[in-house]
Formats: structure tokens, C-alpha cells, sequence
């Protein structure tokens, strides 16, 4: 792959690691301890900052802020991190910060994502893979998003919440609370609407996985079983399906706290 295009009004700070292939903008800005992997391309007016890594074919569309400090007051100018994966979609005016101390120290953002104009990903945040955050979608700090989510424009995440896998939260709803995987949230205050059939068929799940989930949707959420009872009763009758188990632990994990930490601690740290 060819060397890098950097334009001569763009400005790349010494100390900056830029890959075969990456293309520098004009007025883009590059700061000292980015490391720009394979292909990356910074578009004009776009910022990359802080101790920040981005992957290979990442596009970082114009006026972006990429590696920007925390906005948390407990932030005390510590080295912490950004970590993007590969063949992110950054589009214009993303803003994402690095970590906090307390947070753990690294926002990370897997492979395949898209973010869309004017999304925010702030600190100690968590993304897996092929995610897409629409139009102005807000992630407050230490929210985690697993693969396959689906946030539509305007959602804002509260933060110590989770998003499971494969959910769909509907456009402009308010997210205080874990969003169970597989499932459709949408509402202000939100509330399980459905499972993500449009998803699950989209992503290729095999038609009896779907039966599945959609037995343990109507016990879970439209019987008059007790959560706790319903989660023991899929446990022994679907204890074959994959996803139907990640579900029960997911909700059972967010009954205790445990999967969206919104009764974490100030100041104790978890792994990202």
C-alpha cells in the first residue's frame, strides 16, 4: 500500500504513527500520540487527539473529535485511552472521549461500526461490533453496547447502562435501564416493546433460534409468571438455545446490578 497523503494544510504533530495508505485532509489536526492504522482517513476539519489508536480502514469524516478529554469533573488529566477497532464510520461532528482514571482508563469501540452525525461516545464507553449509533444518539460514560445493537436517532443512554445484543432501541427514547438482547425498546420511559424480528432475519439467525427467543419473549413479558420463575422455567426448556440463555442471564444480571453497574461505585474501576 502506498505511503501516506497528508495535505499541506492539515497539521500532524511530531510523535503521530500514521499507516500505509492513511489520507490526512485539509485542516485536519493529528495530535502527537495518535497511531493511525492501515487506510485511515481523516477528513477535513476533523480533530484526532489524546492517546488514541484507531484501526485500519476507519473513516473519520469532517469536523469529528476523535480522543477528546473527558467530560467528567472526577477526570484529573490522567493517560487514558481510545481504542477503535477496524472499518469504524465516523461521520461528521462524532465526538468520542478517551477514559477516566475511576473508569478503567480506555473508551474502546470494536469493528464495523457506524456512527452517525453528531453521535457522542463519552467516557469508559464500551461498543462491540457493528454497531450503529443514528443521528445525535448520546452514550453518557461507562454505558457498554454489545454486537449487533441498533440505537435510532436521537436515544439517550444513561450512563452504567448496558444495551444487549442485536436490540433495537426506538428513535428519541430515554434509556435508564438495561436493554435486553434480541429485544425492541423504544419510549420515553422506555419499555420492552417486541423482539427484533427485523434484526434476528437481517442477521441470518436460523428460523428455530427465532421460534426460541420468541417462546421465551411471550413467557418473559406477556405472561403472568413472576421474572424469576420464568427465567428458571427457560433455563430447563431451551437450555440448548444459545441465545435464549445469554437473555436470562443478561436479565438476571441486570436484577443484581451486576450487567449494568448502575449501582457501581464512584471510584471503583472495571475492566473494558
Amino acid at each position: 500500500m502506498s505511503a501516506p497523503v497528508v495535505h499541506p494544510s492539515a497539521i500532524v504533530e511530531d510523535g503521530a504513527e500514521l499507516g500505509a495508505g492513511v489520507r490526512i485532509g485539509p485542516f485536519a489536526v493529528v495530535g502527537p500520540r495518535v497511531k493511525l492504522g492501515q487506510g485511515v482517513e481523516v477528513m477535513a476539519h476533523a480533530v484526532v487527539e489524546g492517546n488514541t489508536q484507531v484501526g485500519a480502514s476507519t473513516l473519520v469524516f469532517p469536523h469529528a473529535v476523535i480522543g477528546g478529554r473527558p467530560q467528567d469533573v472526577k477526570y484529573k488529566g490522567g493517560d487514558t485511552k481510545l481504542v477503535i477497532g477496524e472499518r469504524n464510520v465516523l461521520r461528521e461532528g462524532v465526538t468520542i472521549n478517551t477514559g477516566t482514571e475511576i473508569g478503567g482508563g480506555v473508551t474502546r469501540l470494536g469493528d464495523g461500526n457506524i456512527l452517525m452525525a453528531n453521535a457522542h461516545v463519552a467516557h469508559d464507553c464500551v461498543l462491540g461490533n457493528r454497531v450503529i449509533l443514528a443521528n445525535n444518539v448520546m452514550l453518557a460514560g461507562h454505558v457498554r453496547v454489545h454486537d449487533g445493537a441498533i440505537l435510532n436517532g436521537g436515544v439517550g443512554i444513561h450512563h452504567f447502562t448496558t444495551v444487549g445484543t442485536f436490540a433495537y432501541v426506538g428513535g428519541l427514547s430515554r434509556i435508564t435501564r438495561d436493554v435486553p438482547p434480541y429485544t425492541i425498546v423504544e419510549g420515553h420511559p422506555s419499555r420492552v416493546r417486541g423482539l427484533n424480528l427485523v434484526g434476528l432475519k437481517r442477521a441470518r439467525f436460523p428460523e428455530a433460534t427465532i421460534r426460541a427467543l420468541k417462546d421465551a419473549y411471550r413467557l418473559l413479558y406477556r405472561s403472568d409468571l413472576p421474572v424469576r420463575d420464568a427465567a428458571a422455567r427457560l433455563k430447563v426448556d431451551f437450555a440448548e438455545v444459545q441465545e435464549v440463555q445469554e437473555l436470562v442471564r443478561f436479565i438476571e444480571a441486570s436484577g443484581s446490578g451486576r450487567l449494568g453497574r448502575q449501582g457501581e461505585e464512584p471510584g471503583r474501576a472495571f475492566a473494558p
